[in-house]
């Protein structure tokens, strides 16, 4: 690339940034292609090494990576990023339309539950929470409080993932409707309660646990086993486990869920 060209470049990232969302690695990219994304741009300081990656563990998205990824001096790269990924890629997306997520979160019937983050305050959690979503076949993710879910550390935690689920900010009473489920420690044992596909499923935050109003809200407290003297679960954790006990789609055979539905 000439120097003008690399001049060129930076301008239209600085141009794309304030309203993107940052992909910030290889597997960010590969995930938000994967799932639809609008990719913008993309830079890297060894294409090559990107197109091998590409080859060996995204082949489906090989071509479209091939296509958008620019090379530019790791000079550049590195004023352009807060940090540069291991793998020496970042790319620039369009955000989800705020009202097609909201509508994806309220449709009912739903086929799987909506994962409620109340007022967490850790974005890495909220990063990993989304990719569990993602992988369980969750309907989406929303987070209440200040805390924007697609803050680059979010996005960055998720590896992309936000594409493949609605995650949205919302308050605390614009909720999507369905039967709220709120983990608690003096709720119910959750292995004792089975969960509708079409549950909100609401977690406090790591530091302070469910709100009040919204615990005041819960069809039903629920309560992950835990041996005594220990206090918590991280958030991630306490998501995971309950969406392996609802048991959804990425968990049964095709019987499985013809029985289901």
């Amino acid at each position: 690339m000439s120097d003008d060209d690399t001049i060129e470049t930076v301008r239209r990232w600085q141009e794309t940034l304030p309203d993107a969302v940052l992909l910030d690695g290889f597997h960010a990219l590969k995930h938000a292609l994967r799932f639809g994304a609008e990719v913008q741009m993309a830079l890297s300081s060894d294409k090559g090494a990107v197109l091998a990656l590409a080859d060996d563990l995204a082949g489906d998205v090989r071509e479209r990576v091939q296509d958008l990824v620019r090379e530019v001096p790791a000079a550049t790269l590195r004023e352009l990023l807060p940090r540069v990924h291991p793998t020496r890629v970042a790319a620039l997306a369009t955000r989800p339309s705020r009202a097609l997520n909201v509508s994806t979160l309220e449709r009912l019937p739903r086929t799987s539950p909506v994962v409620v983050l109340d007022n967490p305050r850790n974005l890495g959690n909220v990063g990993a929470v989304v990719r569990l979503a993602a992988g369980f076949g969750a309907t989406g993710v929303v987070t209440t409080g200040d805390m924007d879910p697609w803050h680059p550390n979010a996005v960055r935690a998720g590896a992309g993932l936000h594409y493949a689920t609605a995650v949205e900010h919302l308050p605390a009473d614009g909720l999507p409707p369905g039967p709220l489920y709120v983990l608690d420690p003096e709720g119910k044992d959750i292995r004792s309660v089975s969960l509708p596909d079409d549950a909100l499923i609401a977690f406090g935050s790591e530091r302070h646990g469910i709100s009040p109003e919204l615990r005041d809200q819960a069809t039903e407290l629920l309560a992950l086993p835990m041996r005594p003297q220990v206090s918590s679960y991280n958030l991630a954790t306490s998501v995971a486990m309950t969406l392996f006990h609802w048991g959804g789609p990425a968990l049964q055979t095709p019987s499985d869920a013809e029985a289901r539905h």
